[in-house]
């Protein structure tokens, strides 16, 4: 029995070369060659209840919960996900950095491309992996399973309706400084909401969009600046943003208002 031609050593390479031999001298056919005898792992049925894995959710850690345990925003996912985030631009840039981070491509649309511009500069290690484009110019990013997209709108508290949508690995994160008149049509549509600090008046708008209970709608005028509770009409949970070394020398300290 011989090797295919082309493989290093040709028909020189014998089954006896790939299979090793056994004790008597016989080959070992397709079994391969013997490597040290080492005792198995095994466990007993009744130690598997003490293995365990850290395993949790997949996606972009944005902070950690009140428990300290890693709040995972779902980003580069199959289906259509839309986040508004009511906050400042030091969240939504933290955001944009760790999700270039996982391999994603991030297309910023804004009305203030001197504050965006230093982000997709220094961004990816010089790779083009965060494009800065004007409010409106965003072309289709042909996003798919091995490049996913998020759309980062950053075009005041009337953002006009955006060329491109939400679609399977593409997800459209909308930045409003504060409510406005776009506002209820937004949060409406939104999978997911981001919320920093606010007006009183502000918060109950809030609250009554999002189903909010009444503890949550009176903590919402007082949060920190790195604090942010990100709910849906369902679940809620407020998330502290702990920037990096590198981020806090890139971006700043968290602050809510630029």
């Amino acid at each position: 029995m011989t090797a295919p031609t082309g493989f290093p050593g040709g028909d020189a390479v014998t089954a006896a070369a790939v299979g090793g031999r056994s004790r008597g001298g016989r080959p070992r056919l397709g079994f391969g060659l013997r490597g040290p005898r080492r005792p198995r792992h095994v466990l007993a049925v009744e130690q598997l209840a003490a293995v365990g894995l850290p395993v949790g959710d997949d996606g972009v850690v944005i902070g950690v919960d009140n428990a300290g345990r890693p709040a995972v925003l779902g980003v580069n996912r199959p289906t259509p996900l839309d986040v508004v985030l009511i906050g400042g631009i030091w969240t939504a840039q933290v955001i944009a950095l760790r999700t270039a981070a996982t391999g994603a491509r991030v297309a910023v649309e804004t009305a203030r491309p001197q504050l965006w511009t230093p982000l997709a500069q220094a961004a990816g290690g010089g790779q083009p992996c965060v494009t800065v484009y004007d409010v409106g110019r965003v072309p289709p990013q042909g996003a798919s399973v091995g490049s996913p997209v998020l759309v980062v709108r950053d075009a005041g508290v009337r953002p006009p309706r955006g060329r491109v949508a939400a679609a399977p690995w593409q997800s459209v994160l909308t930045l409003l400084p504060y409510l406005g008149p776009t506002a209820p049509r937004l949060l409406e549509g939104a999978s997911l909401v981001g919320v920093q600090r606010v007006s009183p008046d502000e918060a109950r708008l809030v609250g009554r969009l999002m189903r909010l209970p009444e503890r949550d709608v009176e903590a919402l005028p007082g949060l920190g600046d790195q604090f942010a509770l990100w709910c849906t009409r369902q679940h809620r949970q407020f998330v502290m943003t702990r920037p990096t070394e590198a981020e806090s020398g890139l971006l700043g300290g968290p602050r809510r208002v630029d």
